[in-house]
């Protein structure tokens, strides 16, 4: 078991690494560099020679790629090249506002989703199954943007009762984005309980056709002891790593609902520096985003092994 850890901890960090070297080279593929970016009319001459020198431009690529990956290691993420601030501090309050709203529609949606995945899948067919898949569908195809917008019309222009736009600031406590951060919430947990009860509902009817459900069945146990003791455990597993890439897309590719909803957090931060042409910004989002993308799903694999007995005697046995 531990070498079975050892072993997907090994690949998560291959993968961070990986990602680090595309992530350093597609930035540096761009046109111009972050002193041009900064100085724009002025990057000439000495202007821009001493510029690259701060910022350690003029050395090569490994090096400068080494250095850069050593320093986000520890905690050093550079600094902005617009105003030359620490990108740990610019990035701290968005990343915690990242979290909040994460938490916030996790909260929301995933015990809904599970619950309405159980009753579509034990229900299959049935009105209640028809109406809610019909709703999932829906919420499934329709842009984020378009939901955002209409919610925005209903609760904030017609009815008035939540607040269309985040004025809040960034580094502002959590407790003063409230209410404005309802309608953010409201859209991502449409999102959100749509792809989660799909999994469950296909999951709860996959093992509730099962042939030790139907051996129960049989048996005489009562139904309700079948589907919380026997078939629910079973169907919930495949649920983990949908929660998971949940969570990972929820930290940062909410990036229309933060636009539309002037919401500060990381992914509104890495509109902005790429609109600014902040690439030493735009460097660090997008590697903390992809650490936490991998590392989520690396916690969701290691849980539902444990959580699976055949899944771990599959891995003990290969390892």
């Amino acid at each position: 078991m531990l070498r079975m850890l050892l072993r997907r901890m090994f690949l998560g960090a291959t993968t961070v690494v990986i990602v680090s070297m595309i992530i350093f080279a597609g930035v540096e593929m761009l046109p111009g560099d972050a002193c041009t970016a900064f100085l724009e009319r002025e990057a000439q001459g000495k202007l821009l020679e001493n510029c690259r020198e701060a910022q350690g431009l003029n050395r090569p690529a490994v090096e400068r790629y080494l250095d850069w990956a050593t320093s986000a290691i520890r905690g050093d993420l550079g600094v902005s090249a617009n105003g030359q601030k620490s990108i740990a501090e610019l990035v701290g309050d968005r990343l915690a506002n990242s979290l909040l709203l994460a938490a916030c529609s996790l909260a929301l949606g995933v015990p809904l989703a599970i619950f309405l995945g159980v009753v579509t899948g034990l229900w299959r067919d049935r009105p209640v199954d028809l109406i809610l898949s019909t709703l999932t569908i829906f919420a499934m195809t329709i842009p984020e943007f378009v939901s955002a917008t209409v919610l925005i019309l209903v609760f904030s222009v017609w009815l008035g009762w939540l607040p269309g736009i985040v004025l809040t600031s960034a580094s502002a406590p959590a407790a003063e984005f409230f209410p404005e951060i309802m309608l953010p919430v409201l859209v991502l947990t449409m999102v959100m309980t749509a792809h989660i009860l799909r999994m469950v509902r296909s999951s709860v009817i996959e093992v509730m056709a099962g042939d030790y459900i139907q051996m129960a069945t049989l048996k005489g146990v009562p139904y309700w002891r079948i589907v919380f003791r026997h078939a629910l455990p079973n169907a919930l597993l495949p649920a983990i790593n949908v929660v998971a890439l949940t969570i990972a897309w929820l930290l940062g590719g909410v990036v229309v609902i933060e636009v539309v909803f002037n919401y500060p957090g990381l992914g509104r931060m890495m509109i902005d520096a790429i609109s600014d042409r902040d690439l030493p910004v735009v460097q660090a989002i997008a590697l903390i985003v992809a650490t936490v993308y991998v590392c989520v799903n690396l916690s969701a694999d290691i849980l539902t092994m444990f959580a699976n007995p055949r899944l771990r005697t599959l891995h003990m046995r290969r390892g």
